[in-house]
């Protein structure tokens, strides 16, 4: 499975002036990450929504840098600096890549995941799928495990030990009750799968472990 790519933190919006007569140019934009409060200047908060931009293609993780630059070189109104300012979102933690096949501690270890949209339930058409959406409207749906880590994984340190405490199903065992049976590595595979369109579509949103 190819690496993807996805924005990390919330967006914010543009901030403007607190001047008379109003200026229609933001002086940044603002993105929450972590503990701070990142500015971005229009072009490089352009790069970063991209990374938003194709929910279909990153359904099918084929989002990765390399489509993102491409995606940028040949827009409307093209970015000539597409790998220098995607190098530097990289590098500032606005865009992580993994791989969802590779090893995902370390990216989970630095990273929170936190919910943003409507936990929607299954249906009885899909029993085995839990939506998640806004107003009421579907946009992902996802197995129970992944719905499990959307819903609480925030209440753990970090994403890859969210993945170790699902996978713990010792109490279950113990009660006689169904188990699934997965480990630490198979439910971050599970996550890492429908993660990029969890974020894409505003369902959720990854941000960077706070240390101090």
């Amino acid at each position: 499975m190819p690496r993807v790519i996805i924005p990390v933190g919330l967006s914010m919006g543009p901030r403007y002036r607190y001047v008379r007569p109003p200026d229609p140019i933001p002086e940044c934009y603002e993105i929450h990450l972590g503990d701070d409060l990142i500015e971005l200047t229009e072009t490089e908060a352009a790069v970063w929504a991209a990374a938003y931009v194709d929910a279909e293609r990153h359904a099918k993780l084929e989002v990765n840098r390399e489509s993102l630059i491409r995606l940028l070189e040949t827009a409307p109104n093209p970015e000539p600096q597409a790998t220098r300012l995607v190098d530097s979102l990289i590098a500032r933690g606005l865009l992580v890549e993994f791989d969802t096949d590779g090893d995902l501690e370390p990216v989970f270890r630095r990273h929170k995941l936190l919910p943003l949209g409507e936990g929607l339930g299954s249906t009885p058409e899909e029993p085995h799928l839990h939506r998640i959406g806004h107003a009421g409207q579907p946009k992902v749906a996802v197995p129970v495990q992944v719905y499990s880590q959307w819903s609480y994984a925030f209440l753990h340190p970090n994403v890859w030990e969210a993945c170790i405490y699902y996978a713990d199903e010792s109490e279950e065992r113990e009660e006689g009750e169904d188990v699934l049976g997965l480990t630490p590595h198979e439910v971050a595979r599970d996550t890492a799968l429908n993660l990029p369109l969890m974020v894409t579509t505003g369902c959720a949103f990854l941000d960077p472990v706070i240390t101090t």
